[in-house]
């Protein structure tokens, strides 16, 4: 079993948000969403693949929209 998924978290109040992505129960980037940069958890992934940060952001924005907040 292998499992892609990535997690959205969004705290109220404030503006405090987090975008993960983990494959089969391991993070591998999040998206530091003060930066807009995409960090990965081991710097050797971030050489054979990318993930455009905007991505985990527009994820971001569509929970806070979902949410009403």
């Amino acid at each position: 079993h292998v499992a892609f998924y990535g997690i959205n978290v969004y705290q109220s109040p404030g503006d405090i948000g987090q975008y993960t992505f983990e494959f089969d129960g391991d993070e591998l980037f999040y998206v530091d969403l003060d930066k807009k940069e995409t960090v990965w958890m081991l710097p050797e992934f971030g050489q054979l693949t990318s993930f455009d940060p905007q991505g985990g952001l527009q994820e971001i924005a569509t929970g806070k929209y979902n949410l009403e907040i």
